[in-house]
């Protein structure tokens, strides 16, 4: 994991083409899937489309604890694309890893804090989007900074916490994932044969339990979205 960013220069921007590229095969994938699951629709259904209706069940889920299915219907699309699309990038990156030149360009993209916290911020501004749509700008302004002098500061400072520990928490499981299984590929890539024997059992190990992690931080990730899209346009909030 010691190994630079391919960053280039673009008018004046620089750009990671390691998260660019990787950002844009995990939405293949998620789409690909989609595809396969919806293209021959059955009332019976079996394979992909059985897997897909499950997901899509277990997101419904997810929505009705967190508000009134009346107002939290219309983000059903919203939050399955969020939990596959997460649990697709923290795959992505478990298998292996790829350098090339002494820059890191395969890894998993949610290894990457700019891109949880872009994922957060999204989410969180949605919620304000959604929030001003439910109750009208002037309604949703006067419940979310009532009585201003008291609850506007800590209101300010509940966004940034919620941005800061939404993208981070998912940040830091993901990368630190990929860290340990780093250094245990290393030790079966250059130790002794006895440590190459003691480093399988460890390795494969922590392959599926980052299986399991990946699919926990994807189910965190849109249930606390939807509990914080619950609190902008649920009325008993």
């Amino acid at each position: 994991m010691h190994h630079g960013a391919p960053l280039r220069e673009f008018m004046g921007l620089t750009f990671n083409l390691g998260n660019i590229m990787m950002i844009t095969i995990a939405s293949a994938v998620v789409f690909i899937i989609a595809v396969l699951a919806t293209r021959k629709l059955a009332m019976k259904p079996t394979g992909m489309q059985n897997i897909l209706e499950w997901v899509m069940d277990f997101v419904k889920g997810i929505i009705n604890s967190s508000m009134d299915w009346k107002d939290g219907g219309r983000f059903h699309l919203l939050a399955l694309t969020l939990i596959m699309y997460i649990f697709v990038s923290n795959m992505l990156g478990l298998p292996f890893s790829i350098t090339y030149n002494g820059e890191l360009w395969w890894k998993s993209p949610t290894a990457d804090p700019a891109i949880t916290l872009t994922l957060s911020l999204m989410v969180l501004a949605l919620t304000h989007f959604f929030g001003i749509k439910a109750k009208g700008a002037g309604g949703y302004g006067r419940e979310f900074l009532k009585p201003f002098w008291i609850m506007s500061p800590i209101k300010i400072v509940e966004e940034f916490a919620n941005a800061l520990t939404l993208g981070l928490r998912l940040y830091g499981n993901i990368y630190a994932g990929e860290i340990l299984l780093s250094l245990l590929v290393g030790t079966l890539a250059a130790g002794s044969w006895a440590g190459k024997f003691a480093a399988i059992i460890p390795t494969v190990a922590w392959q599926g339990f980052s299986i399991f992690i990946g699919g926990i931080q994807a189910f965190i990730f849109c249930m606390l979205s939807m509990v914080y899209m619950a609190h902008k346009v649920s009325r008993d909030h």
